[in-house]
């Protein structure tokens, strides 16, 4: 019968460490009278990153997309800006908006006719400032015109009139000139033309009791 290895003799812990090949715990350092104890430190923390697998390219810029489009349309330009700022790769991105477009995600004429529809009675807008809108978001000029041509000129006429009836609370205390070119230049900052801006201006301070001189609508 074959007997126990050496280092066993005497002491179990011993065998259990040589058939385990478990390694003998570090000795304690010894500290001298008067010195400071070693601090021990504590191992470094896992990398979560380096545990969890890559994500999916795809994955990662549909999510873009559909966290862009929640609760708010988006024209096409705006989420192709939005994934080239996150550094997806311009093919796998038109790859994604023409599949969001065919089913509808994106759509420019729908989301030109919802902008003018918050903006034009919103705002006051007329139709050239909603077309420099459109196209800083993208919008074709052809759609953008389609869609500006369903604004009814009774409805742009009423919005103006809004406006200039809104300011003219503020100006009470100045004279008809005065009054005539601040509201003649806030219906140009909202893109009217100046035969209709004059035109409201002229007929809304008649209305208040202000007469405009005819030099002023020229």
């Amino acid at each position: 019968m074959s007997t126990a290895s050496e280092s066993w003799r005497g002491d179990v812990s011993a065998g259990v460490d040589a058939w385990t090949q478990r390694a003998a715990p570090a000795a304690a350092p010894v500290v001298e009278e008067g010195a400071l104890a070693p601090v021990s430190k504590p191992p470094p923390p896992e990398d979560p990153v380096s545990e969890v697998p890559e994500a999916d390219p795809e994955s990662v810029a549909r999510k873009i997309l559909l966290d862009q489009l929640t609760g708010q349309a988006r024209s096409r330009k705006e989420l192709s800006d939005k994934l080239a700022k996150k550094n997806v790769p311009p093919e796998l991105a038109t790859r994604l908006l023409d599949r969001f477009e065919e089913v509808g995600l994106v759509d420019d004429e729908a989301f030109a006719k919802a902008w003018i529809a918050s903006r034009q009675p919103g705002k006051g807008l007329a139709r050239r400032a909603l077309a420099q809108e459109l196209r800083r978001k993208g919008i074709d000029d052809e759609v953008a015109r389609d869609a500006l041509d369903e604004i009814d000129p009774a409805d742009e006429e009423a919005a103006a009139r809004a406006l200039v009836r809104k300011k003219l609370r503020s100006l009470s205390r100045v004279d008809a000139t005065t009054a005539t070119r601040r509201l003649v230049g806030m219906l140009a900052r909202k893109g009217y033309g100046s035969g209709v801006a004059f035109a409201v201006v002229r007929d809304e301070l008649a209305a208040s009791g202000l007469d405009v001189m005819a030099d002023d609508a020229t």
